[in-house]
């Protein structure tokens, strides 16, 4: 019975401590967008409930998240249901792309650094805090305060995108160059990353997910934690090219264990979803 499963991942990282709205953004980028059909409140409660999540939290989540704009309520009398909005399906549909991509081959470097320069003044620390969010996010590491480097040239557009919805583009600036003769590139990349700290993330995910072998009635929390625990990771690696890594570099058996994990499971995980929404009653 998939509504008295209990999450089989290790406690180590107790599922108490995921914001409750965070576990429902994982459910429905999992589940309800790839169905794209209206869920009932009671699903949703139900689902969330797995994790431990108390019916209050998990109702404040979806208040929250509707009133955020990713979703819609729809009343059937005295059911609710709740569909995704058009900007919650781009919303989805988006770090789907990047968290099921993240991970794989990518082209040879040709030693090509995109470098912007923006200046945020110290008493602005709500606005510094966003640059740093959202540039981290797209990979960007910053060796020194205002500056920010990328082996990722093609990603100029998307930091732009940033920098304008911020205010900042008009005074920033850009180029892209290859590493000189002073200094170590080496040396510049441990100072704009933590790669270390990366690395222990990595090996904490292999240690949770590499013996795993749940019942089939835990797939669907087993799955759910697969892919709430690897969506952190596009914001936290940069994905460094192959020679500025450290030697024996585990990123790449991580992502080849998610991969293989979420194929192994998506099918009973994808069942047990149906089943528990499926009839469901009063929202």
């Amino acid at each position: 019975m998939v509504a008295g499963a209990r999450p089989v991942v290790s406690r180590r990282r107790e599922v108490g401590e995921v914001s409750a709205r965070s576990l429902l953004m994982t459910l429905l980028g999992e589940y309800v967008l790839p169905k794209g059909a209206p869920v009932w409140t009671s699903a949703l409660v139900d689902a969330l409930a797995l994790f431990d999540v108390e019916e209050k939290s998990a109702r404040q989540a979806l208040a929250r998240t509707a009133a955020e704009g990713w979703l819609v309520s729809e009343r059937a009398g005295r059911r609710v249901r709740w569909a995704l909005t058009p900007p919650g399906r781009r919303l989805l549909t988006e770090g789907a792309q990047r968290i099921y991509a993240f991970g794989r081959e990518e082209r040879a470097w040709p030693g090509t650094w995109l470098v912007v320069l923006v200046s945020v003044p110290e008493p602005k620390r709500d606005l510094r805090h966003k640059v740093r969010t959202r540039l981290t996010w797209a990979g960007f590491g910053s060796p020194e305060p205002g500056l920010w480097i990328t082996p990722h040239a093609d990603r100029e557009t998307e930091a732009l995108g940033v920098l304008k919805e911020l205010g900042l583009a008009d005074d920033a600036m850009s180029f892209t160059a290859t590493y000189g003769a002073v200094g170590s590139e080496t040396a510049m990349v441990t100072r704009a990353w933590d790669l270390s700290e990366v690395e222990e993330r990595y090996e904490a995910f292999m240690d949770e997910f590499t013996g795993l072998r749940p019942a089939d009635d835990a797939v669907l929390t087993a799955q759910t934690m697969l892919v709430h625990e690897w969506r952190r990771f596009p914001f936290l690696d940069p994905r460094l090219p192959a020679r500025l890594l450290p030697p024996g570099w585990s990123g790449a058996k991580a992502a080849d264990l998610f991969r293989s994990r979420h194929a192994e499971w998506a099918p009973v995980a994808l069942r047990c979803w149906e089943e528990l929404t499926q009839g469901q009653s009063a929202g």
